[in-house]
């Protein structure tokens, strides 16, 4: 059994989330090729190319794969699939905009956002905003896999894989317009080891950054922010933690005003250790945190700020 891992890569190099999408796929076999996409890739191939236990890296390359468009990566994947009998990548927003395409493609269910394999046609994934799993068998001959990266160790450094080019596909009638992105010296959200999040009680956007910011350039921590905050204005999507945002799971999670709505506590349960800072005693949010201070933010903080010098 064959196995494929589209790469999740940032520039020159490849992120966390694809080692752990490798340790799953290892799980499946031995035989694991890691696709590297985007033009200008060759740097982030090679760190591919270190994973250990990876046979292969491909590296595609052309204008439409620099910017991830699905119609271009689904493309490339399927001019691929033959020699695979499994395709997975991260269930980041990249791999939840492609997988879907490529598995109608290939006429297969996609099975999405697994954290576990249990054999090489049975999976575990999580239903119900994370409050219950499944078990899911399927009989479909080629498999097309998203992975919740925060399940999953990531794979060692150490490999030697060697380096292949194949075609790079085109977009069709899709092309790229423009993107916005917001850039920050501080960690990538969903890799970060420390996580502060707020909520809609810190009332403005003003007020958010004035808050969260400080803190989180103290902890070295990303910052994220409840989707009624996101919705409010206060932070832009992509600070969105939650199940319709992204899954969490830092070593620290400090949710500053934050309900607990079971939307939010799906894409952040897993973290090892929640501090919650809340004004309400009953907010669900102190079910799942490990230490909880019932207070308003606008003392809590502060008071954390100086007891961390």
């Amino acid at each position: 059994m064959a196995v494929l891992v589209i790469a999740d890569r940032d520039g020159d190099t490849v992120r966390d989330t694809t080692h752990k999408t490798v340790t799953a796929a290892l799980k499946l076999s031995g035989d694991v090729d890691v696709l590297v996409i985007g033009q200008g890739s060759r740097a982030a191939a090679d760190a591919a190319a270190k994973i250990a236990r990876v046979r292969k890296v491909l590296l595609a390359e052309s204008d439409a794969l620099s910017h991830q468009l699905a119609e271009a990566v689904e493309a490339t994947v399927l001019a691929l699939a033959d020699g695979y009998d499994a395709v997975l990548a991260p269930a980041t927003t990249d791999g939840k905009n492609y997988m879907p395409r490529i598995a109608a493609k290939l006429d297969v269910a996609p099975i999405s956002d697994i954290v576990e394999v249990v054999s090489n046609d049975t999976f575990t994934r999580p239903i119900y905003a994370g409050n219950a799993l499944e078990t899911i068998q399927t009989a479909d001959a080629k498999k097309v896999i998203t992975v919740r990266p925060t399940a999953f160790d990531a794979a060692g450094e150490g490999g030697s894989a060697s380096v292949e080019a194949v075609a790079g596909a085109d977009a069709g009638k899709a092309a790229f317009v423009s993107e916005e992105m917001v850039k920050s010296d501080r960690p990538e959200l969903g890799a970060a080891k420390i996580v502060v999040s707020g909520g809609r009680a810190l009332g403005s956007a003003e007020e958010f950054h004035a808050v969260m910011d400080p803190l989180a350039d103290k902890l070295g921590a990303a910052v994220g922010a409840s989707r009624a905050a996101v919705d409010a204005g206060y932070a832009p999507n992509d600070y969105q933690v939650g199940q319709t945002g992204k899954v969490v799971a830092p070593g620290l999670y400090i949710a500053i005003g934050i309900s607990g709505a079971i939307q939010h506590l799906a894409g952040m349960k897993d973290s090892k250790i929640i501090v919650a800072i809340n004004k309400d005693p009953d907010a669900p949010i102190f079910q799942v945190a490990d230490f909880g201070w019932v207070a308003d933010y606008k003392t809590a903080v502060p008071e954390l700020m100086t007891a961390l010098g």
